[in-house]
């Protein structure tokens, strides 16, 4: 069993930036394969970003946030960050990271492989 809550997210101005955190407690955090999803009113939930176990080597945004998103991981600190540069308003939404249990594989993009969700993080960007 893993336990995910996420931090860092706010109101803020169009242009601005945001730090998400996930901090993970349970199993080991490194065999887990970590995803960020967002939902915004009325819509369904999406894919943000994503990145592999262990080190993280390997890492994937989604087109609407490529070039202003990224993610990355801290084991030693058991956390998954989204780095948000040049928000916008269509980036207004409840944030949610995911973890899926996954040593040896790459970065897992389908919500329903994901096992363990946050409780969410609501990001509101003004224009």
């Amino acid at each position: 069993q893993v336990q995910l809550v996420e931090s860092g997210g706010g109101l803020v101005q169009a242009g601005g930036s945001l730090r998400l955190s996930c901090a993970a407690s349970g199993r080991t955090f490194s065999n887990y394969a970590m995803g960020w999803f967002r939902q915004a009113p009325g819509k369904e939930r999406e894919f943000v970003a994503a990145i592999s176990w262990g080190s993280g080597g390997s890492t994937y945004v989604a087109n609407s946030v490529k070039g202003r998103f990224t993610i990355s991981r801290d084991n030693a600190k058991n956390t998954v960050y989204l780095q948000m540069d040049s928000l916008k308003p269509e980036d207004t939404a409840n944030y949610y990271c995911a973890a899926d249990y996954a040593p040896g594989t790459g970065v897992v993009l389908t919500q329903s492989q994901y096992e363990y969700w946050g409780p969410g993080t609501q990001v509101t960007v003004s224009s």
